[in-house]
């Protein structure tokens, strides 16, 4: 009996290890009965029984009732997906033959609930980015003067105003949309595109397309293109049969493992913890290894930090953007990018998002602008109680109307469409020249970046190795030690990093050592490159003798070699020498089977600085950009390829940065005059990019690996450059198709381009209303007047109507990084407002005089003023745009068909209330059908061609003084060396900590908001 208990006991404990290798009831229930047993029958009615009603519950299980928007009264049953849902996929779907692979059919059916495998943002509903275009603080007082108008009767004016608002809308939108289509359809530029088993045959798809439980194949050199799970060695189909097995029988299974340890936790609860942990390693040792050999290695130093490749087994892991560096496999898609490893990590990285510095710019001039109409209202109301002027009613000239006037002529309605629309242009245009946008505001960051950070390989350099005069050591073959080399590097011909692939074309120069490599070598071993070791080996075989081939770096390969201290001295010497021109050098060395390692000599490799770059750097400095080089190659390298660049000399190792011993103050000038970095890594980057944003500077990082994204989102424009991993694109704010230095360059004259339209039309939208406010306000105080209400209507939109072809307008570019500089902007806004408006005033007093005038007295009132306005405002943005290039064909063209328009509206009288009073009355010979005459018209296009100049000159001089031109501009290199130092000081005392019983560990001091994006 006690024997039976026991049995009983083990079975009890072991059960609920047995249900977790359950066979999957979907596998289960396709069995046919005839080919089982009794027991057989007995396990499938067991997997495959269901309650009463359990079907039912589980289709209730994550949904919930909600109205249907068409029809609130309705309510429907909706499935809801929530956080832990997400990745989560029925068992069978990752049970893919690996022959046949996924149907064409099923594909489309699992990305319904799968999505798109990429890193990218959620697409934004069209019906919801068109009404956003509604919403904010101008368009709110435009939609308050369109309720205005309709409590008015006024339906000419409330349907003029809905009109511009929605064609401001369409505008923006389409514009938008159009310039979005272009930088999308250059993005499949850096599509990933990976091998996947469909439909029974092996195709290439890009990798956005994969689906859980696609079957794909990952080899050598390939990048994981989703987080799968290995199923067999690629050469070795029917590993598939024994993947299944191990799948039922659950050993494959990593949920199970775990909740195998919890149930483990419970059993030790009453144990000590020394105990607890030997049973659990003796356990450990004691479970069978049931996953063979390593089929794959992958480099996962990019999202993990390990140096070397790790090894693979059938059942694990490999995980997307991560590169395999040895092995070929068959491997099923387990989840999709955003719910990879790499897809959380990045989402962590995007979730930090607040209001951008463009965004505060708009909302600080439309809040002013808000302020001062409301200010000019309060001033009309109180000049109309003097006056006695009715609130509502007769239908003209009262102060609510007064009110309407002002309400459309005071803000600006077209600002955020035409400046949105400015950027859109210019994100197309820059798509073009391989730069793509990741979010409009970027052009804004890019255009005041005053330091470049900017890697080396690829960047400033050709990333195009070649080998310069080799060492030899004495009494060795240069071409036994070519062929050497080349043996102790990756044949794998498809996927050839760039140092195998120089050494290996190399053989083209020495054909002697091609006549040796064709003796029938054979490769037993191939250990790829790993930064501990510093070295590549190769162990192959010729005629019957083993050869250990080894290359890499000078001092780690001279390790191996029992030479003489001469020979040591010598090649320690030449490993100097190459260093100090530039070089990057390999070691070579052999070992033949039964005698030590022989030192053959060393390879300088040199990656000569593109033909451009020293031409660029002098160009960024030019252009007030100061550039400094972050690489990981040697302090001695790095000096040599800034000498070659006219870079600078000022270039320091990495030590110096975290914690190396320097006071804050001291690191702080350090970054900020150091010219270049060596031996640098990720954090490195992040230091740089955090010290320079605290001194004032804008600062524009580059980057391409996944652990370079932290830096590149901290950095105030993050610039992924050509064959950056998605994640690091993920995470820029611009992805560079293009390799180079100059790329870059050319993308800031850009943006300064675009900044410079943007802040033309600002102050040109400026003046325009402080224009009309003036004006209005005055001559209803002083004359008790005011230009008709649908007249006012058609200026604001004959004003942004023109205007919207600014985002295709020719443009100048600073030549320092540019800044908004609002006060200067106010200050030349408000006198081009006033010279405006005196210009108004002008004609109109005139209009007084018994002989007609500047213009003469044939005409309405009203129009002849509609018209002055027009054109002065109108032509006013030739003045605001600069002097530096012609206009474009676009502005022109769109200024003359508005400034046509508006006169064709002065010469045949519409909208003109001929009854409307003048206080006090003038002698003015007015027309009684509403139309002007043609000789008044030329008059008036002559008069305001006058004004315009006359306001050019202003303009001109006012941008001559100095003290405006730094008006509102920032100080960079500014720096609390008090708070630096303390915080230096308080890290260097806080960085170890130790508790009894646990490991040192380290404290950080960090700012509130870099807490945050931790966490």
């Amino acid at each position: 009996m006690a024997q039976d208990s026991s049995a009983g006991g083990d079975v009890e404990r072991r059960a609920p290890s047995r249900e977790k290798r359950r066979i999957s009831r979907a596998s289960m229930a396709t069995v046919p009965d005839e080919n089982l047993d009794e027991y057989g029958r007995l396990v499938k009615y067991v997997s495959t029984y269901r309650e009463p009603g359990a079907e039912e519950a589980e289709e209730e299980e994550g949904t919930e009732l909600r109205r249907v928007w068409y029809a609130p009264w309705r309510k429907r049953r909706v499935r809801v997906r929530t956080q832990a849902d997400a990745g989560k996929f029925p068992d069978d779907w990752l049970l893919t033959d690996i022959k046949q692979g996924l149907s064409s059919e099923e594909v489309l059916n699992r990305r319904h609930r799968s999505g798109w495998n990429e890193l990218v943002s959620e697409k934004e509903n069209p019906i919801a980015k068109f009404m956003s275009y509604f919403r904010g603080p101008i368009l709110y007082v435009m939609e308050l003067a369109v309720l205005l108008a309709a409590g008015l009767d006024d339906w000419i004016d409330f349907g003029v105003i809905i009109g511009i608002l929605c064609l401001n809308a369409t505008v923006g939108w389409y514009q938008e949309k159009q310039a979005a289509d272009v930088v999308a359809s250059l993005k499949g530029d850096i599509a990933l595109r990976t091998t996947a088993v469909r439909d029974g045959r092996e195709q290439e798809v890009l990798a956005r397309e994969l689906v859980p439980g696609d079957v794909v194949v990952v080899g050598e050199g390939n990048v994981v293109p989703a987080d799968s799970k290995i199923i067999c060695d690629y050469n070795d189909p029917n590993g598939f049969e024994e993947f299944k097995r191990m799948q039922e029988e659950g050993f494959l299974d990593e949920s199970s493992s775990e909740e195998e340890d919890e149930e483990e936790q419970k059993e030790t609860n009453g144990k000590k913890q020394e105990e607890a942990e030997e049973e659990a390693n003796k356990e450990d040792e004691e479970r069978p290894k049931r996953r063979g050999y390593p089929i794959v290695a992958c480099d996962h130093s990019a999202i993990t930090g390990e140096s070397l490749a790790v090894d693979r087994y059938m059942g694990d892991t490999i995980f997307y953007t991560t590169t395999c560096k040895r092995g070929k496999c068959y491997a099923v898609v387990q989840t999709t990018a955003k719910t990879s490893f790499v897809g959380r990590t990045a989402s962590m990285v995007q979730g930090a998002t607040g209001a951008g510095h463009f965004e505060m710019v708009m909302n600080n001039i439309g809040t002013s602008l808000l302020v001062l109409v409301m200010a000019w209202i309060l001033a009309a109301w109180i000049g109309g109680f003097f006056r006695h002027l009715p609130i509502a009613s007769p239908p003209q000239q009262t102060l609510l109307h007064y009110t309407l006037s002002l309400l459309i002529i005071g803000v600006p309605v077209g600002l955020p469409v035409v400046t949105t629309t400015t950027m859109a242009v210019g994100a197309a245009y820059l798509a073009r020249r391989k730069a793509i946008v990741q979010k409009l505001t970027a052009i804004e960051s890019l255009a005041g970046v005053d330091i470049l950070c900017s890697d080396k390989t690829g960047t400033l350099t050709a990333n195009k190795l070649s080998i310069r005069n080799p060492y030899v050591a004495e009494g060795v073959d240069i071409n036994w030690m070519f062929a050497v080399a080349v043996l102790a590097s990756s044949h794998n011909i498809q996927t050839l990093d760039p140092i195998d692939k120089v050494t290996i074309l190399s053989l083209r120069q020495y054909p002697k050592a091609r006549e040796i490599l064709r003796r029938g070598w054979k490769t037993e071993k191939y250990i790829p490159f790993d930064p501990v070791s510093k070295r590549i080996v190769t162990v192959c075989r010729c005629e019957g003798v083993k050869y250990t081939c080894t290359k890499g770096a000078p001092k780690a390969v001279l390790q191996l070699t029992k030479c003489s201290k001469k020979v040591a001295d010598l090649y320690k010497e030449k490993a100097q020498e190459f260093a100090h021109r530039g070089f990057r050098s390999l070691g070579v060395a052999v070992q033949k089977e039964g005698e030590e390692w022989t030192l053959l000599g060393m390879l300088p490799m040199f990656d000569p600085p593109r033909e451009d770059t020293a031409q660029t750097i002098t160009e960024a400095q030019n252009l007030g950009i100061s550039v400094k080089m972050l690489t990981g190659d040697a302090i001695a390298i790095a000096k040599e390829t800034c000498k070659m660049l006219a870079l600078g000399t000022k270039v320091y190792n990495s030590d110096k940065l975290i914690h190396g011993g320097l006071s804050g103050a001291m690191a702080h000038d350090l970054v900020e005059k150091a010219d270049g970095f060596a031996e640098v890594f990720p954090e490195h980057k992040y230091q740089v990019v955090e010290m320079l944003q605290q001194r004032g500077h804008l600062t524009a990082m580059t980057g391409d690996g996944v652990n370079d994204a932290p830096s590149l989102k901290r950095a105030d424009c993050g610039i992924a450059v050509e064959g950056a991993s998605e994640a690091a694109q993920s995470a820029a704010d611009i992805v560079f198709l293009a390799p180079g230095l100059s790329t870059i360059i050319d993308s800031i004259k850009v943006a300064r381009q675009i900044f410079h339209r943007m802040k033309a039309y600002i102050q040109y939208r400026i003046a325009l209303c402080l224009h009309l406010e003036i004006y209005l306000v005055t001559s209803m105080l002083i004359i008790n007047e005011s230009i008709r209400v649908e007249l006012i209507v058609f200026l604001a939109l004959f004003a942004d109507l023109a205007t919207v072809a600014v985002a295709y307008d020719h443009a100048s570019y600073e030549l320092r990084p540019v800044e908004w500089q609002l006060p200067k902007i106010w200050v030349i806004s408000v006198i081009l407002g006033l010279l405006l408006a005196m210009a108004t005033w002008v004609i109109r007093g005139s209009m007084f005089l018994p002989s007609g005038g500047i213009i003469q007295n044939w005409g309405s009132i009203q129009e002849v003023l509609f018209l002055e306005v027009a054109l002065t405002e109108n032509w006013l943005i030739f003045v605001t745009r600069g002097s530096d290039t012609w206009p474009s064909i676009h502005l022109v063209a769109a200024i003359l068909g508005v400034d046509i328009l508006a006169t064709i509206f002065c010469l045949f009288g519409w909208f003109t209330n001929e009854t409307m009073p003048t206080d006090p009355h003038d002698s003015f010979v007015e027309t009684r059908n509403g139309w002007t005459d043609i000789v008044t018209v030329v008059r008036i296009w002559g008069y305001s061609l006058g004004v315009t100049i006359v306001i050019a000159l202003v303009y001109f001089v006012l941008n001559k003084f100095q003290w405006l031109n730094d008006l509102g501009r920032a100080k960079r290199s500014k720096g609390d060396i008090k708070v630096e130092n303390l915080l230096a000081h308080l890290a260097r005392l806080t960085l170890e900590h130790e508790k009894e019983g646990e490991p040192k560990g380290r404290y950080y001091i960090t700012t509130a908001k870099e807490e945050e994006e931790a966490d």
